[in-house]
């Protein structure tokens, strides 16, 4: 990054900011329940403040129509399912750091903020990116799991790389993955392929600034060959125990692996004793924390068709009239987490005194999108997809559809992945949904539909719990419930529990 975004001067901090700070600090005491005076903070971690008084993005692509391109992008893709899934790890960065050397370290060839944290993040990343391009820069972001294409992963200028691209990238750097295979006890594993793939696709753009999401954790993570300036973090909550930890300060002991010497850190709303943990890696490498209800956050907002109007409190001084057209208030959270992390690249609070100009903020928030979170792909009656798949998500979730959507009868389709917390997620759900259908989507990693239903049975009760394995007849018969006993104008469902089920009913309710 060599300039700074233009911005308009009287558009500078308000020097009546301060005086406001009394009214902040009540929201903030409203919305949070961490301590702000956490022993850690008062032992050295300087935190972030002001000193001083994007194009629309595309939806999920489709296979390619042409069938040549298909074929290839098949052959890939078949190839690519030869190496280890994203849920066999190795924990270590070492074979994903032999393939930067070779290929001559592509991720230093342009600065990156990077993200962690249990959920939000992908919705985070897209908010980056579209305040980052309203800026006039190209941005590339790295995102997964994908929602129906695999080019989804690797976005140049806020739109998924064509399938072309896709298999170009691929082909260039595959003699060099095969050149590390063969010096490694273990060959490079699916995930760490598409990160070469999109830390060399972003070097040959060339992007101006990479936006990075982690895979899993953050240390060992085959992203974290990147020393990014800005290490984003959203809210932490108990995933993948079996690999990160069981507690939410084990967890965040993995995921600060990110936050590197001097860099800046965001952080979103986060359970004390992950803030702790996060906090002391911050003073141990010197870098400089921002906190949301402290530094940045939610001053106000409100629902408003299609989505939320807000005011935001960012690093620079306070943006009203901001719309974001995604429902829930933890999108709200993420798009000011998203905004302290573009102020924070661009310098606002430490190099420079004013805010980011307000009409730009407002345009890239507008043009924001984020596939299958609480997406509506059909109306009549209204069906709603929502890739929630652990407990801390569906809680989210269930929050955002009651304020967003007025149904009388709700009627849930819910096929989860065998190694999630599906209790705790259906219990989130339970007191939304009128009735459940269960079933599977086709991954491999799907639970049994017949096992899912068990426990569901024993959280909502035999009558409520119906059982389609097949998703075509589950979306069909969750449609019919959604229909009976006249209500057919506040009737609606919510396909969730994985991204892969989410996915899947994408493609089969026409969604391209």
């Amino acid at each position: 990054m060599s300039d700074l975004p233009p911005h308009d001067p009287h558009e500078s901090f308000d020097e009546s900011f301060e005086d406001d700070s009394d009214d902040f600090d009540d929201i903030v005491a409203a919305e949070t329940d961490r301590d702000p005076d956490l022993a850690v903070i008062e032992a050295g971690s300087r935190t972030l403040r002001t000193q001083g008084g994007g194009p629309q993005q595309a939806d999920v692509p489709g296979r390619p129509e042409d069938p040549e391109v298909d074929r290839a992008l098949r052959e890939v893709e078949a190839e690519l399912a030869t190496r280890w899934g994203e849920t066999k790890l190795e924990p270590s960065v070492t074979r994903i750091a032999a393939l930067m050397d070779v290929l001559g370290e592509p991720q230093r060839s342009y600065p990156s903020i990077h993200i962690t944290g249990t959920n939000g993040k992908t919705s985070t990343a897209r908010m980056i990116e579209a305040l980052l391009g309203a800026f006039d820069l190209r941005t590339g972001r790295y995102t997964s799991p994908h929602v129906q294409s695999i080019t989804e992963r690797i976005s140049l200028d806020g739109a998924p790389i064509s399938a072309e691209r896709f298999i170009e990238t691929y082909n260039d750097i595959k003699p060099y993955v095969e050149m590390v295979d063969s010096q490694q006890e273990y060959r490079l594993s699916f995930f760490e392929v598409l990160t070469g793939m999109a830390y060399a696709a972003f070097a040959d753009a060339p992007v101006d600034v990479a936006v990075v999401e982690v895979g899993m954790g953050g240390s060992w993570d085959a992203t974290n060959v990147i020393d990014a300036d800005v290490a984003v973090v959203t809210p932490i909550d108990l995933d993948h125990t079996d690999r990160l930890g069981g507690t939410t300060a084990e967890i965040a002991g993995e995921k600060s692996g990110i936050i590197k010497q001097d860099a800046t850190v965001i952080l979103a709303q986060q359970p004390v004793d992950a803030a702790q943990v996060l906090l002391k890696k911050a003073v141990e490498v010197d870098a400089t924390v921002a906190r949301e209800g402290l530094e940045f956050g939610v001053v106000a907002r409100q629902v408003a068709v299609g989505g939320q109007l807000l005011t935001l409190r960012g690093l620079g001084g306070e943006y009203d009239q901001v719309y974001l057209p995604l429902h829930g208030p933890y999108q709200a959270h993420n798009a000011a987490v998203a905004l302290a992390a573009v102020e924070a690249f661009f310098g606002v609070g430490s190099q420079r005194p004013e805010s980011l100009a307000i009409d730009t903020v407002r345009k890239a928030f507008a043009a924001v999108s984020s596939p299958g979170r609480l997406e509506v792909v059909r109306r009549s009656p209204t069906v709603v997809l929502d890739a929630a798949h652990n407990p801390a998500g569906a809680r989210a979730t269930a929050e955002a559809v009651g304020e967003a959507f007025d149904f009388s009868r709700l009627i849930g389709v819910v096929g989860a992945s065998g190694d999630k917390n599906v209790r705790g997620l259906l219990e989130a759900f339970e007191p939304i949904f009128a009735e459940v259908v269960i079933t599977q989507n086709s991954s491999h990693r799907a639970m049994d539909a017949d096992e899912l239903a068990a426990i569901a049975v024993e959280v909502f009760g035999e009558d409520r719990v119906q059982v389609e394995p097949r998703l075509p007849d589950a979306l069909e018969a969750a449609i019919t419930l959604a229909e009976e006993e006249g209500e057919f104008a506040g009737g609606g469902v919510l396909v969730t529990g994985s991204v892969i089920t989410v996915g899947e009913a994408r493609l089969l309710l026409g969604r391209r």
